[in-house]
């Protein structure tokens, strides 16, 4: 699809969506409902679209559709801005001074449900990226023997104070898969220790003044931190959960309501340019030197470049090629949304106390993942979908998750709030 999204064509909506449902009845090939979508029938709303980003590697397919001119392609202007916080993000979504994020999946799942801030009806577009987040363990601690799960959970039971671990948000990723090691690790993370929240560029300088024992955030900054020599690697998010879900395009559920073309042509060019990172070595090399630009993440290009290419250190002489390394297509699998993702946050956020009763986990989903507009969008690039908006993983300390029982998931975990 290569056409830009002009008025080309007056079929009406209407006919529009009459033209890919019986594309999709009789079997055609995919390019004919492309075609459809190229003909400019669904012209975008709004020509500039402001989306927010967090100084943080996954940013780059955001960040990389502008550059790159994928956004043009489909008629509209991203406009990348760069945010202090995910507080600040979360607010300026609600209110409305950003169009979308990137964002952490369990923030939109939070402001939903009203347990991260103020209460609005939100949406995830798409999922921009798996794995590539670690959890960092200070030198202090890794000297004394914590540099994995089982270490520190003898080094806090030999040497008793408060230890203190950061998140980036508290219903976000990162304080869940902090939560999660933890626990696996015989670690209780509400009685046994303090988890504070630190935006991600500020993570190493709280470490490097000793503010925390540990802390969960995305790259660069655990590597950033290891080349910094202020901690180690204990663990990699991927190691928790392999191709876990991580950052998505999330914005209002009013936005799509009143932009549903605009968010399908900004899903395309993410799409695309997640199809580009994903493409090659000369790409990922190209990606990491755009984004550690002052601009955007702000670091030096070394901090960036070796994870994205799975070349791992842990900062103790350790280092091995991981294939589970951060991923942004990875011929489609990255990209959907699908239901049971955005479920096992919601069973984690009843875990931890931070709702408290069991909601609707199924329903909640539905409202948020946007999965009708998402297959519209990948059908017009040719990019396959799964056939069940559910999958089957198996975490670090041996537990299924499927989505079929997310109730007696959540409950069934010896250590909770």
């Amino acid at each position: 699809m290569n056409l830009p999204l002009t008025r080309k064509t007056d079929m009406s909506r209407r006919t529009l969506i009459k033209a890919a449902a019986a594309t999709s009845a009789a079997g055609l090939v995919p390019g004919l409902q492309s075609a459809v979508y190229a003909q400019g029938s669904d012209k975008p709303e709004k020509e500039e679209v402001r989306i927010g980003f967090i100084p943080l590697t996954d940013c780059a397919s955001v960040v990389m559709a502008s550059v790159l001119g994928f956004d043009k392609k489909y008629g509209v202007k991203i406009i990348p801005s760069k945010e202090a916080s995910w507080a600040g993000v979360r607010d300026k979504l609600v209110n409305g001074e950003l169009d979308m994020a990137h964002v952490l999946y369990g923030l939109i799942y939070g402001v939903h449900m009203g347990t991260a801030g103020p209460k609005k009806d939100m949406a995830v577009l798409m999922s921009l990226n798996n794995n590539g987040q670690a959890i960092t363990l200070s030198k202090a601690l890794a000297d004394k023997g914590a540099v994995d799960g089982a270490g520190l959970a003898k080094v806090m039971a030999k040497e008793k104070r408060e230890y203190t671990f950061a998140g980036t948000f508290p219903t976000g990723t990162h304080a869940m898969w902090m939560h999660y090691w933890l626990a696996a690790s015989g670690i209780d993370p509400v009685r046994g220790a303090k988890l504070i929240t630190v935006p991600p560029p500020q993570m190493v300088a709280n470490m490097r003044v000793g503010n925390m024992d540990g802390f969960c955030v995305g790259e660069p900054w655990g590597h950033r931190a290891i080349i910094d020599g202020i901690g180690i690697t204990a663990v990699t998010t991927q190691d928790i959960w392999k191709d876990h879900p991580e950052k998505v395009l999330g914005t209002t559920s009013d936005f799509v309501k009143k932009y549903p073309n605009t968010a399908r042509a900004v899903m395309m060019a993410v799409l695309e340019a997640s199809r580009w990172i994903d493409a090659g070595l000369q790409n990922k090399v190209k990606m990491a030197e755009t984004i550690a630009d002052k601009s955007y993440v702000n670091t030096g290009v070394d901090a960036i470049n070796q994870r994205i290419l799975g070349r791992y250190q842990n900062g103790l002489g350790k280092t091995w090629d991981d294939p589970n390394h951060m991923k942004f297509f990875n011929d489609g699998a990255v990209n959907f949304p699908y239901l049971s993702d955005g479920m096992w946050f919601l069973t984690q956020h009843k875990r931890w106390g931070l709702i408290k009763e069991h909601p609707d986990y199924l329903a909640v989903a539905k409202q948020i993942n946007q999965i009708d507009l998402y297959k519209q969008v990948a059908s017009a690039l040719n990019i396959s979908v799964p056939k069940e908006p559910m999958r089957t993983s198996k975490l670090i300390d041996g537990v299924i998750w499927d989505g079929k029982d997310p109730k007696k998931y959540a409950d069934s975990f010896a250590i909770k709030a």
